[in-house]
């Protein structure tokens, strides 16, 4: 994740991945959340198997995709001008077609595919397993649709084609969909009822990425702190499970337990976390095993109990406030990032104040903040008017993220003078002569290159720093390598 933007994700090309034997050419392209790009890496596995390389050309393509988010409106406008360059590359490959995975399928199934006419497949989060009969509709000149929501499916069973991938760091999906109702969230309309993923096959894909060459993984979830495996199902079916099942069922604190024990010298990082969900067994997990990084993203999304209470976020600012005091007591060099949401509707001058005196409190690492967008069909649209005019939001929006600027500086300043292990992931941004990585609080470490590569774990002094970015000079590999 970049350090304190706006947008979370911006569009992103999965690269070329080639297949013996495979002749047709599919291009994808991701936006959202990182378990889109994670989805990304499924639907390439699937259709892989049914005769398509991956391509980093559009005007290429036989099939291109475009994987969705609908959590804001700026996303969707955002894939509707792709959706136009996509059907004008088309008119010089009639044979080309068209499809929208993920949220924004779900959401705008019959208007992308029956109104506006501007795509050829609509597919939804839970269908992607039915991708080869759907392509072959599309072949026969068919429109294809199946956006049905499922109970069941994980994907645990496909194993995933890395494509977006450095080799080094990897995304492992333990859960999908979400049963919290935040009152301005679409997720739980778009990707359906909360379910996990069997344990041992987490484990065993976390085993493949090790022997394989990666380094660091990062388990995915709505809300991972709600994984709970008890022989499948639907969590809130677990009142009704087996004593045998509740006895032997697996949470989050476990799983986690789980994989750093399966892989003691990989690194460990999960995403995204829920207030009301996180509990102390998961903290003090993370501090029994040191391949598990210090680093937990929390979304408190409002500083004002009042708008929680509108969200439907079922967490006081107090009971946040002791979750954080709590992280700090059990992991003191734990860094903390967020999700802010600014102009809900109702919002007064106080809750945005309130807002800004929990950040204070907090002094976040680093976050993610956006302006309140309206999506269609959440409670939050058909409870509320959309009351914040733009100027507003716009002022507010930006206090919040010179707040962070201050807030992030303040914590990048906190290194300097420390020795901390940076697992490299590529080459510096702004010079080729450095190396990027990143520590165990997931802050950007820039240094220069020497000896190392891509992957070594290696011990850097840290010399200065930026909001975003700890510069410093290498020391010597870890005794991780």
């Amino acid at each position: 994740m970049e350090k304190i933007i706006e947008e979370k994700k911006q569009g992103t090309t999965i690269k070329p991945n080639q297949k013996s034997g495979n002749t047709r050419k599919l291009y994808i392209e991701s936006y959202g959340c990182q378990m889109n790009f994670s989805d990304s890496e499924i639907v390439a596995s699937i259709l892989s198997k049914e005769g398509f390389n991956t391509t980093s050309s559009l005007e290429d393509a036989d099939l291109v995709l475009v994987n969705t988010c609908s959590i804001r409106e700026k996303a969707e406008l955002t894939v509707r001008k792709r959706l136009e360059k996509f059907n004008a590359v088309k008119k010089t490959r009639p044979h080309m077609k068209v499809g929208v995975l993920g949220c924004m399928a779900e959401r705008l199934k019959s208007q992308l595919l029956e109104e506006e006419k501007i795509v050829d497949m609509v597919v939804g989060p839970d269908a992607y397993k039915d991708l080869p009969n759907l392509v072959k509709e599309v072949d026969d000149g068919r429109n294809a649709v199946n956006v049905i929501l499922s109970k069941e499916e994980t994907y645990g069973d496909i194993a995933p084609v890395r494509l977006n991938s450095n080799g080094v760091t990897a995304f492992v999906s333990i859960t999908r969909g979400c049963d919290n109702m935040c009152t301005f969230c679409v997720v739980p309309f778009t990707r359906g009822r909360e379910r996990s993923r069997d344990p041992q096959s987490i484990v065993e894909e976390v085993n493949d990425l090790w022997n394989r060459g990666f380094k660091e993984i990062t388990l995915l979830g709505q809300n991972v702190d709600s994984y709970l495996w008890y022989g499948g199902g639907l969590k809130k079916d677990f009142k009704d499970s087996t004593e045998i099942q509740k006895a032997t069922a697996v949470n989050f604190s476990q799983l986690l337990a789980m994989v750093a024990e399966a892989q003691p010298k990989l690194r460990i990082r999960f995403s995204t976390s829920n207030p009301q969900d996180m509990t102390m067994d998961v903290i003090e997990t993370m501090a029994h095993y040191n391949n598990i990084c210090n680093y937990i993203h929390l979304p408190v999304q409002s500083g004002s109990d009042r708008i929680l209470k509108a969200m439907n976020r079922l967490h006081t600012r107090d009971e946040y406030f002791k979750l954080i005091d709590n992280i700090r007591k059990i992991i003191p060099d734990c860094a903390i990032s967020q999700d802010i949401i600014t102009g809900f509707p109702t919002e007064t001058e106080q809750d945005h104040q309130d807002t800004l005196s929990l950040m204070d409190y907090v002094k976040y690492d680093f976050g993610f903040m956006f302006a309140y967008s309206e999506r269609p069909g959440t409670m939050a649209a058909r409870k509320f008017e959309d009351d914040i005019p733009h100027e507003i939001k716009k002022r507010r929006l930006s206090e919040i993220i010179e707040k962070q600027l201050a807030h992030s500086l303040y914590r990048t300043q906190l290194h300097i003078g420390k020795i901390e292990e940076v697992l490299i992931e590529g080459v510096s941004k702004k010079s080729d002569t450095q190396w990027r990585g990143r520590n165990s609080q997931n802050t950007v470490v820039v240094f220069p290159k020497e000896n190392y590569k891509v992957g070594d774990f290696v011990m850097v002094q840290i010399d200065s720093c930026t909001s975003a970015t700890l510069i410093g000079t290498a020391l010597d590999y870890s005794e991780n390598n």
